[in-house]
C-alpha cells in the first residue's frame, strides 16, 4: 500500500520562449478541483489578452485522477505534454498552467509539443519537490482508568493529540500514516473497554 507521494511545496514558475511566442508557465500545489478551477480562472483574469490557457493536472495518493486540457490548440498538443511533465517527476496533488501569447509564427504540432512541454518543465525545475504521508484520523473513547495503558501507546508510536476530552469517559483524536493505522487501533483495542473510531 502506498501512503506516501511526491507534490511540490509551493507555486512555482517558468518560461519558454519561440518565434515570437511567449508561454508562461505556472505550478501550484492543490488538493481539489476546486482549487484548480480558482487557479485557473484566476489565470484567465490576470492573462485575459494571452490566446491559451493549457493545463493538466494530478490528484490523490493513487494518482488515478487526472486531465488534460489543449484549450484550443491542437489535440494534444498542449495538455498532454504538461500532463507529461507532471508524471515524469511522479507527482500528484499538482496543477500546471501554461499560458500562450501569440507572437505571429505558427510553430506547427511538434513545436507546439515541445514549447507546452519545456514551460511546464522550466516550472517544475524551480519547484522544491516534497514527499507526503498519507495520514487516517481516527478517535478512541476510555475510561479515566484506562488512561496510563492508552498514553503508553500514544508515546510510544509517537502520535499526535489533535483533540482531546478528559471527562469519566475520556476521548482522544489523533492520526497515524496509513500502512500503520491498522495496528495502531488494534493495539488499542487490546486495552478492555477501549473503543476505537476511524474518521475516515
Amino acid at each position: 500500500m502506498t501512503d506516501s507521494y511526491l507534490t511540490i511545496e509551493k507555486a512555482s514558475e517558468g518560461m519558454f520562449k519561440d518565434k515570437g511566442s511567449k508561454f508562461l508557465a505556472f505550478a501550484y500545489p492543490v488538493e481539489s478541483e476546486d482549487k484548480i478551477r480558482e487557479y485557473i480562472q484566476k489565470l484567465r483574469k490576470e492573462h485575459h489578452a494571452a490566446r491559451h490557457h493549457c493545463f493538466a493536472w494530478r490528484l490523490g495518493a493513487a494518482m488515478e485522477h487526472f486531465r488534460s486540457n489543449d484549450d484550443g490548440e491542437p489535440s494534444s498538443s498542449a495538455g498532454k505534454p504538461i500532463l507529461g511533465q507532471i508524471q515524469r517527476l511522479g507527482l500528484t496533488d499538482v496543477l500546471i498552467v501554461v499560458v500562450r501569447y501569440f507572437g505571429g509564427t505558427l510553430l506547427g504540432v511538434g513545436g507546439l509539443i515541445k514549447a507546452y512541454g519545456e514551460a511546464a518543465a522550466d516550472a517544475l525545475s524551480h519547484a522544491t519537490i516534497i514527499t507526503r504521508i498519507v495520514k487516517i484520523p481516527f478517535c478512541i473513547h476510555f475510561d479515566y482508568l484506562q488512561m496510563n495503558a492508552v498514553m503508553k501507546i500514544f508515546k510510544e508510536k509517537d502520535l499526535p493529540q489533535i483533540k482531546s476530552d478528559f471527562n469519566l469517559r475520556c476521548s482522544i483524536c489523533s492520526s497515524a500514516r496509513q500502512s500503520e493505522v491498522g495496528l495502531i487501533l488494534s493495539l488499542f483495542s487490546q486495552i478492555e473497554g477501549v473503543v476505537t473510531e476511524r474518521m475516515e
